[in-house]
C-alpha cells in the first residue's frame, strides 16, 4: 500500500474528476449529498423529534450554545476529516501533504500516486472512523443535544459523497490503477 513517487512510463490517464471544474459530476455529487442526509435525518426525526434542538427548556442561553457548538464542531469536523485523510496518506508513504479549501470544499492532496486498495483505504478512512466514533457517542448524548451530535454524523456521511462517489467509480477500475489526487481533482492512470 506504498504511494508511488512517479509514474511509471507504461500507465496512460484512463479517467479523471475535477469537482470544481465538471459541474455535472459536482451536482451528481452534492445531489448524492442532499440524499444521503435527508435518508439520514427524516427517519431518525420519529425516535428524536428535531424541535428538541430547538428546545427553550434549559432557558435561552443553552438554546444558543447548541447552536454555537454545532457550528465549532462543523468546522472541526471538517478539519479532523482532512487530516485523517492526510494520516492515511501519511500510512502509505506520502511525505508532503498538501491542505486547502476552495471555497467549496475542504481537501488533502499530494504529488504522489495511489494504488486502487491504498486510494480507497484513503477516500475512506475518515468517513468509517469518524462514523463509529460517532455512532458509540450519539446513544449517550440527552435529547436536546442529539440533533448537535446527530448533524456531525449527517455531515460525515453525507460530505464524505465525493469519497463515496469515487470509491464505487474505482472499484470497478482494473486492479493496476495509480490514482493522482490533487484535493478536489484526480487522474486515474493504468497501464495500456
Amino acid at each position: 500500500m506504498k504511494a508511488v513517487k512517479i509514474l511509471p512510463e507504461s500507465y496512460k490517464e484512463m479517467y479523471s474528476v475535477d469537482l470544481q471544474k465538471d459541474k455535472k459530476k459536482a451536482l451528481l455529487v452534492n445531489a448524492i449529498a442532499v440524499i444521503i442526509a435527508i435518508l439520514m435525518a427524516v427517519p431518525m426525526n420519529s425516535f428524536v423529534p428535531i424541535s428538541s434542538l430547538f428546545s427553550m427548556e434549559d432557558g435561552f442561553g443553552s438554546y444558543f450554545l447548541r447552536f454555537f457548538v454545532l457550528i465549532v464542531l462543523i468546522v472541526a469536523y471538517m478539519v479532523i476529516h482532512e487530516l485523517i485523510h492526510g494520516v492515511a496518506m501519511k500510512i502509505c508513504g506520502t511525505q508532503k501533504i498538501k491542505y486547502g479549501y476552495t471555497g467549496m470544499y475542504a481537501f488533502a492532496g499530494s504529488d504522489d500516486y495511489y494504488g486502487k486498495g491504498a486510494y480507497i483505504f484513503i477516500a475512506l478512512a475518515p468517513v468509517v472512523l469518524l462514523g463509529i466514533a460517532l455512532a458509540a457517542v450519539i446513544p449517550f448524548v440527552p435529547d436536546e443535544w442529539f440533533w448537535v451530535v446527530y448533524f456531525i454524523q449527517i455531515t460525515n456521511i453525507s460530505g464524505a459523497a465525493g469519497d463515496l462517489f469515487v470509491t464505487v467509480k474505482f472499484a470497478g477500475f482494473p486492479k493496476d490503477i495509480l490514482v493522482k489526487d490533487y484535493g478536489v481533482s484526480m487522474v486515474v492512470y493504468s497501464q495500456k
